[in-house]
């Protein structure tokens, strides 16, 4: 990260960097491939009675159903919805089609999950001066080859180009210009910055941190005492500073999901039921990608925030979601009962092998 955040500013300017976001993929493809769900309300996954919601269509969102809601819950908020198994071969296949679209104007590739990539165009392959240009092209050419939407966000960094593809969804896209930055975030409140969840967002607001203006306004000691390591990238954020490059072909080494919750737990059964829709996301991620990992561990935060984390790995990959919620169930079990309440628990896969190309985003909040 950068020294000086004006130096920062300046090093960074000259990149051109495009986050591509398909609107709504799962559901999308499914929509399209059925006439009889278009126009209305879709969720891709779980079913009316157990597990979790993987992708939502704009008709179900309008219901406030989300990815990683429990269905039950999106049942509930939206009674006409209907549920559609997902079809992860197909969702695969088209995101092959969809990269090969990336490929004709740049080699550097971030892929984040299989709807979702950064792309490093500040040199790009056909020679386009503006990398609006080059966003619109490709939006264009996916939705002629596949009939699918896709969203871009525009800027010079990888931070501020994924608040942009957010900006003008669905179908849309917009630029964040190196003269725009800093006055966008200063505007946005924190809990819409990518990267802070709910509890992170909550604490801010207790420290009086509202907005990016509120963040810009604390010092780097005080961002980095309140929020550890994370601290420092909120610091340089707040001022439209972002480094990081776009890395092409990263290789993934574990996968996990977790959850803080609004009430402290302290009963075996109700924390077993919160790890459900946590193991549900992990196993989600290793259908997509054929990855299969031999290390679990459970991450417990106590509502003194001490973190205390159990691994296990066994001696062959584990082949089904069963085998690994029978393995974090165990790893529960053994340090039951809690000495404490209970406010976060994580589960991540690592030792991953056999992995594809596409790759969902780690440890986000559900």
């Amino acid at each position: 990260m950068a020294s000086d955040p004006e130096q920062g500013a300046l090093s960074a300017a000259h990149r051109k960097i495009i986050h591509i976001d398909m609107d709504a993929f799962y559901a999308s493809v499914e929509q399209r491939d059925n006439a009889d769900l278009r126009g209305r309300p879709v969720a891709v996954g779980g079913s009316a009675e157990r597990g979790v919601v993987a992708a939502a269509s704009y008709e179900a969102r309008r219901f406030g159903v989300r990815s990683a809601m429990p269905s039950v819950t999106a049942k509930r908020q939206c009674p006409d919805l209907i549920f559609v198994k997902p079809r992860f071969e197909v969702y695969k296949a088209i995101s092959r089609q969809i990269r090969e679209i990336f490929a004709e104007h740049t080699t550097i590739i971030e892929p984040l999950s299989l709807d979702e990539a950064y792309l490093d165009v500040t040199e790009n392959l056909q020679g386009i001066p503006l990398a609006r240009d080059i966003a619109l092209r490709i939006r264009e050419k996916i939705k002629a080859e596949t009939d699918l939407n896709a969203s871009a966000g525009i800027s010079y960094n990888k931070f501020l180009a994924k608040l942009a593809s957010d900006h003008r969804k669905p179908n849309g896209q917009f630029v964040i210009s190196p003269e725009m930055g800093p006055a966008f975030v200063e505007a946005l409140p924190v809990g819409k910055f990518h990267g802070i969840g709910p509890a992170t967002s909550a604490k801010m607001n207790a420290l009086g941190i509202f907005t990016g203006l509120d963040m810009r306004k604390q010092s780097l000691e005080f961002m980095s005492s309140n929020f550890g390591k994370s601290g420092a990238y909120y610091y340089w954020i707040a001022r439209a500073v972002d480094e990081r490059p776009v890395r092409p072909n990263r290789i993934r080494k574990s996968i996990g999901a977790e959850n803080t919750f609004s009430t402290d737990l302290a009963d075996f059964n109700a924390m077993v039921a919160e790890l459900q829709p946590l193991i549900d996301k992990v196993w989600r991620h290793c259908e997509i990608t054929g990855s299969r990992g031999r290390a679990v561990t459970l991450k417990v935060k106590f509502f003194d925030f001490e973190i205390i984390t159990r691994s296990k790995s066994a001696a062959t990959v584990i082949t089904d979601r069963e085998a690994l919620a029978m393995v974090v169930e165990g790893l529960l079990k053994n340090e039951t009962p809690v000495p404490k309440p209970v406010r976060l628990l994580g589960v991540s896969l690592s030792s991953l092998q056999g992995e594809a190309e596409a790759e969902p985003q780690l440890d986000l909040p559900i």
